[in-house]
């Protein structure tokens, strides 16, 4: 949050309950004549909607030209919706500039790696840091904002939409004059630049200013450390962005919350989301699924990541989808059961808002077949049957509204700048996978049925009994000390090949590999040795390493050797090790095993550890368990990840949500007399428990 805001959440219509989950959709009434628009309202009411973002590609058609506007659809809409007792999540439509502005103002347009023009034809073809574009888009965030001040429809201001989906990168001469701006910030002046970004290599040593450009395609690699400093700034000049419509809604209105959607899910990273969620009241975000293999892992990990970076509290899912999207290279639907399956681990990790990318499905344009609420075939289908089903469950989840997840005995450390590093080029290898590294670990914490935070690095750790950081490439020192300490204090650290590194200016820690983890890991590493893609290494406790080995070195007669290479050419030398210093300790892992191969090493060092799940031994690895708790309660949401019946026994507590969700014929306050918990196929059970172990985020 701000310094001069405490937490907010949705600004509920007087007289309506604010103990409630938010339900619907992108809403885009300006794609359909007027007639549709009681129908669609009928249908919502239907569905149980209680919420629509509204207006968030309407530039065009709330400004049909530089020196005109036309609200009267949009007063019509409001009032419509307002009327049924739908309330209005209102965007700023500024995402996508119309004809007009990029016609009479082409360098607000982005400018790609090559440096050829991104011309108008799709969306969110302006610059970040263009002043034209700023100037423009504010004239029209301020006219939205008077005109709609005291309209009681609206619950939160949208700011932008999905903002860097398209345009994070930008190499224009506005970007280049901004980028200097910022790193006269960050550096202060040229020596301290020159130092950081290491420019005695290759001649690069700047002299003046105006001699930095962004990282342009070049003759081969560009300096490492301008590449990721560039990504650092195109996320910051991203959050500027949003700052400055933040700034005019808050002054023209500043009892209606803002917030904006992030896009926190294994294919974005551009946008460094810790530091942009203390800009706004709530945090939003959007997630699609990438049907593969840990697609339901991925879900919950990003659902969880999100989670921790609102810092504990509820959260608004602003987008999924129903069933199938339209720009995957082959579009599958939903299986049945996976459309609510996918809501309610949202709901599990902390979002007190349900919504789709949208309403009705379009009939024109890019996303037509991008499912929605209501399908190209109406309401007699399957999928808008199963979006009213939906609306019900989520009215029966109203006691759940306002808790928080509660606090797990194991965190992944998430950080971004090890992400963007760590898969620069130059490397040992290119094809290390930060993101699907941190997913492995979270998959084998998931087969073993004990609850992980994925938490952003810089946070508190001492509340944790375990905590994995896989490839923590960039180590400042500050986090090495951190890190140490955690340990020192008795904690259990778990890390990975290529952590510790480099500092915070991609400079490598000297004196050996893992650089500044070196003496607390009691290791040491005098080469890396990738291995080329379908090579693996075996290990003596029957594991298969890819992608990475090491010739590891144990410099500490504290460390115990946990597995060993049994073959390659580092046959009979460790593999993976444990120091123990007191209480604590340090495990180091010197080569991928994907998620198979870490969860027998993870389920020995959980034991060592004391952590244990709060599910029967092998459940979990059929069932996930997520915990919220309003301070006095636990709500255990058991999420099926199979497409079998799944019986948890043992298991006592009041049945939230009955039969809507399991498929038991039971009355809705209470278990099965043998307090076993049968899950349907993809199904959800919500328990609600006395308030037992380890207390939440947020200070419950």
């Amino acid at each position: 949050m701000t310094e001069t805001t405490s937490p907010r959440w949705l600004r509920w219509p007087e007289g309506s309950s604010h103990r409630r989950i938010a339900y619907g959709a992108d809403y885009n009434p300006d794609q359909w004549p007027r007639e549709v628009w009681d129908e669609d309202v009928r249908l919502m009411r239907a569905a149980g909607v209680n919420i629509v973002s509204l207006a968030i590609f309407s530039w065009a058609r709330i400004q049909p030209t530089e020196q005109s506007w036309d609200f009267e659809w949009l007063d019509d809409v409001i009032d419509l919706l307002h009327a049924n007792g739908i309330a209005v999540d209102l965007a700023t439509a500024t995402a996508s500039p119309p004809p007009w502005l990029t016609r009479r103002y082409p360098e607000v347009l982005p400018v790609a790696h090559g440096g050829e023009t991104l011309w108008p034809g799709a969306r969110q073809h302006w610059r970040p840091t263009s002043p034209v574009f700023r100037e423009h888009a504010l004239r029209l965030v301020t006219a939205i904002a008077e005109r709609y001040a005291q309209h009681p429809a609206i619950a939160a201001w949208h700011v932008n939409n999905e903002l860097g989906c398209h345009n994070a990168y930008d190499y224009s001469d506005d970007a280049a004059r901004a980028f200097r701006d910022w790193l006269r910030g960050r550096y202060g002046n040229l020596d301290a630049l020159n130092h950081a970004w290491g420019t005695a290599f290759w001649s690069q040593r700047y002299s003046e200013w105006d001699e930095i450009l962004p990282p342009r395609v070049a003759t081969s690699h560009s300096n490492p450390t301008q590449q990721l400093d560039f990504k650092r700034f195109s996320s910051d000049a991203l959050k500027d962005y949003l700052r400055a419509e933040r700034d005019v809604l808050r002054r023209l209105t500043p009892n209606i919350p803002v917030t904006t959607n992030f896009m926190v899910m294994a294919q974005t990273k551009a946008m460094e989301y810790p530091s942009w969620a203390r800009e706004i009241d709530f945090v939003s975000n959007d997630h699609y699924v990438i049907p593969r293999e840990q697609s339901s892992d991925e879900l919950s990990f990003s659902a969880n990541l999100t989670s921790n970076i609102a810092g504990g509290r509820p959260w608004f899912l602003m987008e999924h989808s129903t069933s199938a999207v339209n720009w995957q290279p082959v579009n599958l639907p939903k299986k049945p059961g996976e459309m609510i399956r996918d809501s309610l681990t949202h709901v599990a990790h902390g979002a007190d808002a349900v919504c789709f990318f949208q309403w009705r499905q379009s009939a024109a344009g890019a996303e037509k077949y991008h499912s929605a609420m209501v399908p190209h075939a109406g309401e007699d289908t399957d999928v808008f049957r199963s979006v009213t089903e939906l609306g019900r469950t989520l009215e029966a989840l109203a006691p759940v509204v306002g808790s928080v997840r509660k606090t797990a005995p194991v965190a992944i450390l998430f950080d971004w700048d090890s992400w963007w590093a760590s898969e620069q080029d130059s490397h040992p290898s290119t094809h290390l996978d930060y993101h699907q590294e941190a997913l492995d670990w979270y998959s084998a914490l998931l087969a073993l049925g004990v609850r992980a935070d994925v938490v952003p690095a810089g946070g508190d750790l001492a509340q944790y009994d375990v905590v994995v950081a896989p490839v923590l490439h960039v180590m400042p020192s500050a986090l090495a000390t951190q890190l140490a300490r955690y340990v020192e204090d008795g904690g259990h650290l778990v890390t990975t090949y290529f952590s510790g590194i480099v500092d915070e200016n991609d400079h490598v820690w000297l004196g050996g590999y893992p650089g500044a983890l070196r003496d607390l890991l009691g290791v040491r590493v005098e080469e890396f040795a990738p291995l080329l893609p379908g090579e693996s290494v075996t290990l003596d406790s029957g594991a298969t390493g890819s992608l990475w080995s090491e010739r590891l070195e144990v410099t500490d007669p504290q460390v115990k050797v946990l597995a060993s290479y049994a073959s390659g050419e580092h046959s009979g030398r460790a593999a993976v090790t444990r120091r123990s210093t007191g209480d604590g300790s340090a495990t180091y892992v010197s080569t991928r095993l994907g998620a198979d191969g870490v969860e027998p090493l993870l389920a020995e060092l959980l034991a060592s550890a004391g952590v244990s799940g709060d599910l029967p031994l092998g459940t979990g690895r059929r069932v996930e368990l997520v915990v919220r708790t309003d301070g006095t309660d636990e709500f255990w949401f058991l999420v099926n990840r199979t497409s079998e019946p799944v019986e948890v026994p043992g298991l006592t507590g009041d049945m939230l949500t009955g039969d809507v969700l399991t498929g038991r014929d039971t009355d809705a306050g209470s278990v099965a007399t043998d307090h076993t918990v049968t899950l349907v196929p993809r199904g959800v059970a919500v328990l609600r428990r006395p308030l037992t172990g380890r207390l939440a985020h947020a200070g419950v």
